[in-house]
């Protein structure tokens, strides 16, 4: 039987409670069979300076994702070209695995600079995309893409707990340790990341 796979993409850096109940929110409520968080080695928009090495970010993603059977860490964007786009991504995947169908998952706020992603069109036509709310400022007014049939805005619970701040807090030595599954900051801790 086929599966519908929702491809959770992130630096996750680290990796947070917020994004797990996201992940297990809409496997649990949506049509998803499962939900891949896809670790990206590095985000064409973003800074690569403060990124943890990709093993270390897998690593934690494995250990988050250890005691749920629906969800699943993916290394797929290590072995492929840099930097890489969430198109070809999409491309390569479906020809690995042509039983699968692949949906996108994500935050309000990316739906907003959507038309700024590689071939966003080619997505858009091809898969379904799961927008789960935001509170930040780019999420509060209307996107141009909500207006399509295959953009699936889901009432998932509102988590506004970002990596950044979990680094600057770790950074200034505050206790965050509520918003990491207890094998990420142990891991964190050993490690001695983010200090």
């Amino acid at each position: 039987m086929r599966k519908k796979i929702g491809l959770y993409f992130g630096t996750f850096n680290p990796i947070h409670v917020g994004h797990l109940a996201i992940a297990n929110h809409l496997v649990e409520f949506s049509d998803l069979d499962e939900v891949w968080l896809v670790v990206t080695p590095h985000n064409p928009l973003k800074k690569k300076s403060t990124l943890l090495d990709n093993h270390h970010r897998l690593e934690m993603v494995y250990r988050a994702t250890e005691g749920y059977e629906k969800l699943k860490p993916s290394d797929i964007e290590f072995g492929l070209p840099q930097p890489n786009y969430t198109v070809n991504t999409l491309v390569y995947l479906k020809e690995k695995y042509p039983d699968n169908y692949f949906a996108l998952i994500m935050g309000e706020d990316n739906l907003k600079n959507f038309h700024k992603w590689k071939n966003h069109d080619v997505i858009l036509a091809e898969n379904d995309i799961y927008v789960y709310p935001r509170i930040t400022s780019e999420a509060t007014s209307e996107s141009p893409f909500e207006a399509y049939p295959n953009v699936k805005k889901v009432d998932a619970p509102i988590m506004e707990i970002s990596s950044t701040f979990i680094r600057n807090s770790i950074a200034n030595k505050k206790s965050i340790k509520p918003l990491l599954d207890d094998k990420v900051w142990e891991y964190i801790d050993l490690m001695n990341f983010y200090k």
